[in-house]
């Protein structure tokens, strides 16, 4: 009953597409030689972390889901399934995540059949690698048809990482796919727009694909025959509003990781003619799980679609935008803000660790955040553990209460953007700390769990996840209450406690007077109507 309580909320909380980001970097190009996985969840809604136990199941055992057309699907049970963190990874260190393209939407089939999120849940259940959770996604799909819009999904293991793309046909029958496995030592991103181009056919090592892959392109006339088989160009083809609004993450992630490759920014401006953006990269050196969580906090400083500077970021520098982000001005132009890869709206995001020189239940480490990812804080969860941290366990978005994580990372980001400029360097602050406590602590607990062996291991891992989930929810809601004590009212309060004014910065008021009326700002001069008149 509880697995198929976890199955309806997940259909209740993608009842929509959400944009996401995902990167994906190989065991060769990690510092400690894991393979490592990034997800954000860039959705309105509030995700309990839950644990779904390994379970043994009868002949004739089946699982009924429901799609959210309202259509149900029996699938028959296997004799097991196994132990899994949320949606996240399993107890052999099998990591998911995704992002929606949607792609041609006449092949979206809003009928019978399984939801992306459902095929990374059963494949989570019955996988013990990549490849498998590959075979199990794609084979369910053709067999029970697929209900969802274009995806793009994230798949890894401790030794292989792979980047699989899959859309339906428009109808109750097959589905068109295709995945390449990441080489080792680079790395891939991918955010709501297929990636995939190229399909080396032969190459049945490191690609793998439908059989209907080009047929059924050709049948559609999406592909003449004659050019170069793209799938991205062929399933999914770009827009320029669609790259500006996806590449540019695809871009800012590449650049970061390896700057000497000068990626240009044409392609994801919309330029005619300019070079698409490899599928994966080799970063400037292996990267640390630290600078990982960093590759995924990013509004693009430092470029020229920063948005917390000038105009754009208004008296406190913020680079926060709501939704939605684009719109029309008065002479019917399309404008919109950019889209980052931090955003306010992402409802949580991990870190998969899949490391293949330790046993599985401490080599599956997941470090989870809630809430949007400049603010967030990664704690450790890992892939055997049977408790979650409480404040991370439960909540509801409809109702605030400060013991639920969510909610307390929610207000302190929320809160920040009233003075952006001088509350940011006390929360990232209290963010280095906690971040570089659970790093530094990483290899002490883990050697103590190895020697102490798997029943007492997974026990001790779990009472220090739980203690570290809980301690990092009770520093954000101290901090919370900090930032409002400091910052009320328009004020700063100083270090005795005395409210301080702190004027707007110049370089703003300047450009304002520049834009507007300046007679508007200037003592001692009335414009004729602006008369005062008292009740």
């Amino acid at each position: 009953m509880r697995k198929l309580s976890f199955i309806l909320l997940l259909l209740t909380i993608f009842s929509s597409a959400y944009p996401c980001t995902n990167v994906i970097v190989t065991k060769g190009a990690s510092a400690d030689g894991s393979c490592m996985l990034v997800y954000t969840n860039d959705g309105e809604w509030l995700f309990p972390l839950s644990i779904t136990p390994a379970q043994r199941h009868l002949p004739g055992d089946s699982i009924y889901l429901t799609n959210r057309w309202g259509f149900k699907t029996a699938i028959p049970q296997p004799e097991q399934t196994f132990h899994v963190i949320g949606f996240q990874m399993n107890e052999f260190q099998v990591a998911v995540g995704e992002t929606t393209f949607v792609g041609r939407e006449e092949l979206w089939y809003k009928g019978k059949g399984l939801e992306y999120w459902q095929l990374m849940t059963l494949a989570l259940e019955r996988s013990t690698t990549a490849r498998e959770a590959i075979h199990i996604m794609t084979s369910l799909a053709e067999k029970y048809g697929y209900s969802s819009e274009g995806e793009s999904f994230s798949i890894c293991d401790p030794n292989e990482a792979w980047i699989m793309e899959m859309i339906g046909t428009g109808g109750a029958e097959g589905v068109v796919w295709v995945a390449r496995k990441i080489p080792d030592g680079m790395i891939s991103a991918h955010a709501n727009l297929a990636r995939i181009g190229e399909v080396p056919l032969k190459d049945k090592e490191s690609t793998l694909y439908s059989k209907n892959l080009i047929s059924f392109a050709k049948s559609k006339g999406y592909y003449d025959g004659k050019s170069e088989f793209k799938f991205n160009e062929v399933y999914c083809p770009a827009t320029a509003s669609s790259l500006r609004y996806c590449e540019t993450r695809v871009w800012s992630i590449f650049r970061r990781a390896n700057p000497e490759i000068n990626l240009s920014p044409d392609y994801h401006r919309g330029v005619q003619g300019a070079e698409r953006y490899p599928l994966f990269i080799t970063p400037s050196h292996k990267l640390t799980q630290q600078e990982v969580f960093y590759l995924v906090r990013d509004h693009y400083e430092g470029t020229p679609f920063y948005m917390g500077t000038g105009i754009d970021g208004g008296p406190f520098e913020t680079p926060n935008r709501n939704r939605p982000l684009s719109w029309t001005d008065s002479t019917g132009q399309e404008c919109a803000w950019e889209r980052t890869i931090s955003t306010p709206n992402t409802c949580f995001s991990y870190v998969a660790c899949c490391r293949a020189n330790l046993p599985n239940h401490i080599g599956g480490k997941i470090w989870f955040g809630v809430d949007d990812t400049w603010y967030t804080c990664y704690h450790p969860v890992y892939c055997q553990q049977t408790r979650i941290a409480e404040p991370f366990a439960h909540g509801d978005l409809n109702h605030y209460d400060r013991n639920v994580a969510f909610w307390a990372f929610n207000f302190v980001s929320n809160f920040s953007n009233l003075r952006y400029r001088d509350m940011m360097p006390i929360i990232q602050k209290e963010q280095r700390y906690w971040e570089e406590k659970f790093l530094s602590q990483a290899d002490s607990i883990e050697n103590r769990a190895l020697k102490i062996g798997q029943t007492d291991g997974i026990e001790f891992l779990t009472i220090y996840s739980t203690k570290s989930g809980q301690n990092l929810h009770e520093a954000w809601i101290n901090l919370g209450d900090r930032l409002i004590t400091k910052f009320n009212d328009g004020y700063i309060k100083n270090e005795n406690g005395s409210p301080q004014t702190a004027p707007y910065q110049q370089s703003w008021l300047n450009m304002l007077m520049q834009k507007d009326d300046p007679n508007r700002f200037i003592t001692g001069k009335q414009k004729k109507g602006n008369e005062y008149h008292p009740f």
